[in-house]
């Protein structure tokens, strides 16, 4: 009986551990089933960061070119406002240094105008004794007369320069003529020497003119003679 309940016994206890094991393997599924459910929503999480944080990313890189752009602005309008400033503060300075040379030039005519006072009180006393009534008019007429006494100078130089300019020219003419009159001169001793010779020359010529016309005068007469003698030979 024991060795008849002995299998049926292990087939038991193979049964009951086939159960546990069973249920030890529904168990691990439901852990797994539930892990894989914690880990799908652990992934969705990550997705869905990985999504924020690309989106974050993007908008940062647009806030950074943004704030790079700005910062970029930034500097040139720094730059610009320093270029500016310094613009500003060498205009200053040269506007001082014109102040000042005006502030110069204000105390030199200030100083002048108390040098030359007493010629005010000169140009008064002579108003009062001749016939103009203001001393402006004194002023204009002696600015009348260095203008025309101007005037009057620059026309003697331009008649001097005119004379001066004239006699070169003279001068010139002159050269120019007696260089002709010389060369003149020179063709009229050649042509006088050529004359001479001329003169020499005829001499001779006229005997031999006279010797040809003699000749001619006596053959003229000798062919006269021929022609009478053969017309009388023909007759």
């Amino acid at each position: 009986e024991e060795d008849s309940l002995s299998p049926f016994i292990r087939l038991q206890e193979k049964k009951k551990q086939a159960r546990l094991m069973q249920k030890a393997l529904e168990v691990k599924e439901e852990a797994f089933r539930e892990r894989m459910k914690v880990i799908t929503c652990r992934w969705r999480d990550l997705h869905a960061k990985e999504a924020q944080l690309k989106t974050y990313m993007e908008k940062s890189g647009k806030i950074l070119k943004e704030n790079d752009k700005m910062r970029i602005q930034a500097l040139k309008k720094a730059s610009k406002e320093r270029e500016r400033k310094m613009r500003k503060e060498s205009e200053l300075l040269r506007a001082k240094r014109e102040l000042e040379a005006l502030r110069n030039k204000h105390q030199k005519l200030c100083n002048k105008v108390q040098k030359y006072s007493i010629f005010n009180k000169y140009l008064e006393d002579v108003v009062k004794i001749s016939q103009f009534e203001e001393i402006q008019e004194v002023i204009w007429r002696y600015k009348t007369l260095v203008r025309m006494h101007k005037d009057l100078l620059q026309s003697q130089q331009g008649h001097k320069e005119m004379s001066e300019q004239a006699k070169v020219l003279l001068d010139q003419y002159t050269a120019e003529k007696e260089a002709e009159i010389l060369q003149y001169k020179n063709e009229l001793v050649q042509l006088q020497l050529r004359f001479d010779q001329a003169q020499s020359d005829i001499v001779p010529w006229e005997t031999r003119w006279a010797d040809i016309e003699n000749t001619t005068a006596k053959k003229t007469l000798k062919l006269v003679t021929i022609k009478m003698a053969i017309l009388n030979l023909f007759q």
